[in-house]
């Protein structure tokens, strides 16, 4: 399939681009990876009549460390995020979710940014970017503001970007000491696969054999947008961990899931899974956080 006639934007600079978005008005579409404009382009689903490619602004490719925050530029391809030392090292839940996204070709051309402003429901970066209390950074030509990745999604492909607005960087805190996340997705397939359910889980301890004092729970493909889980978070703060409670965990997040029967699995079986996945994404939190008294960053 032909792609439609569109006219062809490259600006080198953010301000080039934040110009051009604002000549051109709501005709432009924004590519970056393009792993999913240029296929609904050619599906016919979109026919925007400017394109404007971020692909040559360095400093949306770039990461830093500072002010106890990692900045991810959000033209970084999924790739690229896993070769980050700190995202492998402190921010586990996303590093799992960026190997588990696709295959090694679509790993190297998909953005972080991508991956969070298509808004699908089973993406793979929002959960554990969310567990995490990521923030985004989303700039125009007249300014920018900082938003909770929490509040950016409304609905399937719907997100509270405004016209002419440029996703630029996701923000993380750094975690605090015997802190540590965990993702984990079910697909039909092994691999390639997008999820039929996707959890991911961070828990604080008060030490390496404390309580919980902090605990976020998402889910993500069993609503219309990645939600987070009340119920099993308030569960889980202020009480000892173990199998128990991370069972009790599951049980309420499967309560808190809205899921809908399609072609890839029934509403039941999405909630069923939910109690399984949110329970190992707690254990697998629940080990690094035992241990991550030695990880502080300098």
């Amino acid at each position: 399939m032909l792609l439609p006639k569109f006219e062809y934007h490259e600006p080198k600079t953010l301000t080039e681009a934040g110009e051009i978005l604002r000549a051109v008005g709501p005709d432009a579409s924004i590519l970056a990876g393009g792993t999913d404009l240029l296929v609904n382009m050619k599906r016919g689903k979109t026919a925007p009549k400017h394109v404007v490619c971020l692909s040559r602004i360095e400093e949306l490719k770039k990461t830093a460390k500072e002010q106890e925050a990692l900045t991810i530029g959000a033209c970084l391809t999924v790739a690229g995020l896993r070769e980050v030392e700190q995202v492998g090292a402190d921010f586990k839940g996303v590093y799992e979710a960026a190997g588990s996204l696709g295959s090694p070709l679509i790993r190297n051309l998909a953005t972080a940014g991508g991956n969070i402003v298509t808004a699908r429901p089973a993406a793979d970066l929002p959960p554990p970017l969310i567990a995490y209390g990521a923030d985004i950074k989303l700039m125009k030509e007249n300014g920018e503001r900082i938003l909770p990745l929490e509040e950016f999604f409304k609905g399937p492909g719907e997100t509270a970007i405004e016209p002419g607005e440029i996703l630029c960087s996701i923000v993380l805190k750094e975690p605090p000491l015997y802190s540590g996340g965990g993702y984990e997705k079910l697909g039909i397939r092994r691999s390639l696969e997008i999820s039929v359910v996707n959890v991911a889980a961070f828990l604080a301890l008060d030490g390496p054999s404390g309580a919980i004092n902090e605990a976020r729970i998402v889910l993500g493909a069993v609503a219309p947008r990645p939600i987070r889980s009340p119920s099993a978070e308030g569960a889980l703060i202020g009480q000892e961990p173990d199998e128990r409670l991370f069972q009790e965990a599951g049980q309420k997040a499967a309560e808190d899931a809205r899921p809908i029967d399609d072609f890839r699995a029934s509403a039941e079986y999405r909630r069923e899974m939910v109690k399984t996945l949110t329970k190992r994404a707690l254990k697998r939190a629940y080990e690094e956080a035992k241990v991550r008294e030695w990880r502080r960053w300098k």
